[in-house]
């Protein structure tokens, strides 16, 4: 697979720099994409360590945006070190909550298949914040063109000799 044009050399550059804070070794063995605002905003979402390391998880294994993620609850669990039943119990606080959808999955020979998890719930929460997040960047950014521009400071200081 190649990587061509602009955005090709943003990514090589992008993963280099992630390469040299992480080292190359680490990087190569896989890397996740959470948004920064989910981080930022978390407990404003609702969400609390475990929780958040439940949509760590999630992401893990979201590929695709059509291929919804689908580990299993022991497999969180033992990644983050707790019981089954203590993931089964955040992920329902999550679906009461609106951020995680389950979709259970069946398959009438073999029984049960591992549930899928939709974050859009999590996604709609969060792009209010990041909306916001992305206006005080603009805000901030055309405030300092307009400092930059200036011929002449704002504030006038007026020195009276006595």
């Amino acid at each position: 697979m190649s990587i061509t044009g602009e955005k090709g050399k943003a990514d090589v550059q992008t993963l280099k720099t992630n390469e040299k804070k992480w080292t190359k070794a680490v990087m190569a063995a896989g890397w996740n994409v959470i948004p920064n605002i989910i981080i930022e905003k978390q407990e404003a979402l609702g969400l609390d360590a475990i929780d958040m390391n439940i949509v760590v998880h999630l992401s893990h294994y979201w590929w695709h945006p059509e291929n919804l993620p689908h580990p299993s609850v022991a497999t969180i669990a033992k990644a983050i070190g707790v019981k089954s039943r203590t993931v089964q119990k955040h992920i329902k606080r999550l679906e009461d909550a609106g951020l995680v959808k389950r979709k259970e999955r069946r398959h009438t020979k073999t029984g049960s298949a591992t549930n899928l998890y939709d974050l859009s719930g999590l996604i709609k929460a969060a792009k209010p914040f990041a909306e916001e997040k992305v206006k005080e960047i603009e805000d901030a950014k055309a405030a300092k063109e307009a400092r930059l521009a200036r011929k002449r400071p704002r504030l006038v200081v007026h020195n009276e000799e006595k």
